[in-house]
């Protein structure tokens, strides 16, 4: 099992969290299987940005960027060099460190 420590979040995980994760799990899929309701507009399918994290430690140990992914990102809020969207970074056997960022570009939520 992978940990993946979630920093506080105001609205998705005010506590913070630490999750047990299986590797090969995707980070949003880890996120709503733990209850926290990160936002994913697009059920998971990498066409929008909304379920944008920021990869504080762990970052080189997840799977390799895809172009669509890298592009999607450059449109994502509050976006830096390590920063993926949750639906697209595998999990492997690294532990990481997940910020959920403040704001996503969504003007309206969705009811996951």
């Amino acid at each position: 099992m992978t940990t993946i420590k979630i920093l506080p979040h105001a609205e998705y995980c005010p506590q913070g969290a630490t999750l047990n994760v299986t590797p090969g799990t995707s980070i949003c899929e880890a996120l709503l299987e733990n209850h926290i309701n990160i936002e994913h507009a697009c059920d998971m399918s990498c066409a929008c940005t909304t379920c944008h994290v920021i990869v504080r430690e762990g970052f080189k140990s997840l799977n390799e960027m895809e172009e669509t992914e890298e592009d999607l990102l450059d449109r994502a809020w509050g976006l830096e060099p390590n920063s993926r969207l949750s639906c697209q970074a595998i999990v492997a056997q690294q532990d990481l460190v997940v910020e959920i960022p403040k704001y996503s570009i969504n003007h309206a939520k969705e009811n996951h």
